[in-house]
């Protein structure tokens, strides 16, 4: 099948743009957050497209006075991957790896226009591969971005115009994730299966810092990397390395969330430390992650949008489809030599079975 893509000079493999090689978890996304200087306002938004379930959706959500307000929409993609709308939910690439727009048209109470400018090049992170047993689980690429947010978000008719100085973080992944309806049979022979994911990508006044790991039941991490950039770094720019680690750690009681905690990142000239502190939560399943209705990549209907206002107050963060979170923190830089920095960024935290160096059975 042919489709607006196969005229531009893209192609990976011999078949047209519509098939992405034979694995049905295939996907293609779309991340974007954001949070006013003062803390007071966080958003995230998802848009996601899986080319062998023929469904792309797309979810925005906004913290606004202790609420989260999620507005999820799903749709059948009809193979046309070029076609950057759910619903009410519209991608625009402005400029590539430097300009991106998004506009949720009303619907059920929430609008928004918003606009995110690249404060450098991307970083392109290690490959994520793995496997349970003989069946992958994970392969995918993923680019990361900071960025400056300009536009407005309103919600119930209160509309709020992002103040300067607005940040955040985008990414670009593809490649292979479970999606859509799970796997009716399990890898054998059965295994406790873990996963443990922290990322930390982080805004300050003239640079970028980025996390994340990976890691197995032990603590082993499988993908890591840490890159501190300055403002207007182009593709070789930074410094990068694979042996920082979260340290100093204090866990939320009954939780599996981290109160705070102390990144070191080594470099030549001595180490580099950033401190979070983090004091706002956002729940990954307002934009469909580990959503018990709107798992990303389920097949919804030709077209479904609807609203999901979730509130914090009430949370139960020790229920597992409010275990993937991100914690938005005040942060400290202090670099060798160098007096201390502070900024903004989220501590995103998924800790999913036993993790063993956090006493998580």
């Amino acid at each position: 099948m042919l489709t607006k893509a196969d005229d531009f000079p893209i192609h990976q493999t011999p078949e047209p743009i519509a098939y992405s090689g034979t694995d049905r978890n295939f996907y293609d996304r779309y991340f974007f957050n954001g949070y006013q200087p003062d803390g007071t306002e966080f958003f995230a938004i998802a848009f996601g497209v899986y080319p062998h379930l023929n469904v792309a959706d797309a979810h925005v959500s906004v913290i606004r006075d202790g609420v989260e307000h999620c507005l999820h929409a799903s749709r059948l993609l009809n193979m046309e991957r070029m076609d950057l709308t759910v619903g009410p939910i519209r991608i625009e690439v402005l400029e590539p790896l430097q300009s991106l727009r998004v506009t949720l048209a009303p619907s059920h109470g929430m609008a928004a226009e918003i606009t995110f400018e690249g404060r450098t090049f991307p970083i392109e992170e290690p490959r994520f591969t793995r496997r349970n047993g003989p069946r992958a689980f994970m392969d995918y690429t993923r680019l990361t971005q900071n960025v400056r947010c300009t536009g407005w978000i309103e919600v119930d008719g209160v509309r709020k115009t992002l103040s300067a100085g607005t940040v955040g973080t985008r990414d670009r992944s593809w490649g292979i994730r479970p999606v859509g309806a799970p796997d009716p049979q399990p890898a054998v022979p059965a295994q406790i299966n873990s996963f443990f994911w922290q990322w930390t990508p982080l805004n300050f006044a003239d640079k970028s810092v980025f996390f994340h790991v990976n890691a197995d039941s032990e603590g082993q991490p499988w993908n890591t990397r840490a890159v501190i950039l300055p403002d207007g770094a182009g593709p070789d720019g930074g410094r990068h390395t694979s042996e920082a680690r979260i340290e100093d750690v204090v866990m939320i009681p009954g939780s599996r969330h981290i109160a705070e905690g102390t990144l070191n990142i080594p470099l030549a000239q001595g180490a580099g430390r950033v401190s979070f502190k983090p004091f706002l939560t956002f729940v990954m399943r307002g934009i469909g992650y580990g959503h018990p209705e709107w798992r990303h990549g389920g097949y919804k209907g030709d077209l479904v949008v609807e609203r999901e206002d979730i509130d914090l107050a009430t949370l139960n963060l020790a229920s597992p489809e409010n275990w993937h979170i991100q914690a938005l923190s005040h942060v400290t830089l202090t670099l060798p030599g160098e007096s201390p920095e502070t900024g903004l960024g989220v501590f995103e935290q998924l800790i999913a079975g036993p993790y063993r160096p956090y006493g998580l059975s």
